[in-house]
């Protein structure tokens, strides 16, 4: 009896992936289109607004753009930091618990130091966020090159238990939480001072964050780390085969540990600079970057020059959906998530299609 089984494509090109990301999307904006019509919306109208992000007939459309990189800023640090790992072929899922400690750690600092410089703040801010994170990681590689512990599972239950974590904090009124403020009988987080807020370039109305800067300039870095120096190299040979590794003399558990220290430490300054910008803290400060991170660092291959471009698309994509939502009193923010995870289901979806095909495997 013949059964089907998947086979990787030979001919996986950039014009089949194209098509097939396109045919994805298209769909997934006509069964968009078919619940907006439901709703008594013109999907051309909503389309046209989330595509544009506000910008249109927006006397304040500055003000969208920075919106929208303060999305991209964190999404793609944390995009970049988890490549970092997956390219090794360490399953780091615990970019949600490494953000919230960071920030955790950030907030400690921004509410203790009242008195320093803006600048010297937000370095020591971003400096705890990436040290605290990066334990983290290299505690699970640790434990992943001494015990061979599965690091998804460790990973994954991080996430969790930082989250409740940081719930505890917010939902805890005593005299030791700094966190919270003193002139609110109710627990609500308190927000920063001044010299804990990010400042940037004034661009006319415009202001450039330096987080934007930041991120860039980081990108640059990344990309020449993984294609121009010898640890870079290491990290893809690791990935491609840790038994050749070893072979050709290089100590995998030195490689694994050091690479997972500063894919988590990344995330953790992505953390450190949301924090800034946001000038509080809650257990919403991720916007969920830890889970989109995974998913443009498969959407990009893995490739930093992608992974750049694809979290930009869906920080566009994601701002877009909620300066639609806005216009619209028949529908809320919940509708921009789902349309949100329609989109990302479907070019996911798209992304498998295009890389792998279903095949009979023949009869002995």
């Amino acid at each position: 009896m013949n059964r089907f089984h998947l086979v990787r494509r030979a001919d996986t090109s950039i014009r089949r992936l194209v098509v097939y990301y396109l045919a994805g999307i298209l769909i997934s904006l006509g069964i968009g289109a078919i619940l907006l019509v439901s709703l008594g919306i013109n999907p051309i109208e909503y389309y046209g607004r989330m595509l544009t992000i506000g910008l249109v007939g927006n006397r304040y459309a500055y003000k969208c753009i920075e919106g929208m990189l303060k999305i991209f800023v964190p999404l793609l640090i944390t995009s970049l930091a988890l490549g970092l790992a997956f390219k090794m072929r360490f399953w780091n899922i615990g970019g949600e618990g490494e953000f919230l400690i960071g920030a955790i750690c950030a907030a400690t600092v921004a509410f203790n130091c009242p008195g320093l410089p803006k600048p010297v703040v937000i370095l020591l801010m971003c400096a705890a966020a990436m040290l605290s994170s990066g334990i983290i990681g290299l505690a699970v590689a640790t434990l992943k090159v001494r015990f061979n512990t599965n690091e998804t599972l460790m990973t994954l239950m991080i996430n969790y238990i930082v989250l409740y974590l940081i719930r505890y904090i917010g939902d805890t009124k005593a005299d030791w939480n700094f966190f919270l403020r003193k002139d609110s009988q109710r627990p609500i987080f308190g927000e920063f001072a001044d010299n804990a807020k990010m400042g940037g370039i004034m661009l006319g109305n415009f202001t450039l964050l330096y987080s934007v800067v930041v991120a860039v300039i980081l990108t640059v870095i990344v990309y020449a780390y993984l294609k121009f120096t010898k640890r870079g190299y290491e990290i893809s040979v690791v990935g491609d085969s840790s038994a050749t590794a070893k072979y050709a003399g290089m100590n995998v558990g030195r490689i694994v540990k050091r690479t997972m220290f500063w894919s988590a430490a990344l995330i953790g300054l992505a953390a450190g600079l949301a924090t800034s910008t946001s000038g509080t803290i809650s257990d919403s400060i991720t916007n969920n970057v830890g889970w989109t991170g995974i998913i443009v660092a498969w959407l990009g291959k893995l490739s930093v020059p992608a992974i750049f471009i694809t979290s930009l698309l869906i920080a566009v994509l994601q701002y877009g959906c909620q300066a639609a939502a806005t216009q619209y009193p028949a529908i809320d923010s919940n509708f921009a998530d789902l349309l949100q995870g329609i989109i990302l289901f479907s070019v996911l979806v798209s992304d498998f299609a295009a890389t792998f095909r279903i095949a009979k495997k023949e009869a002995a």
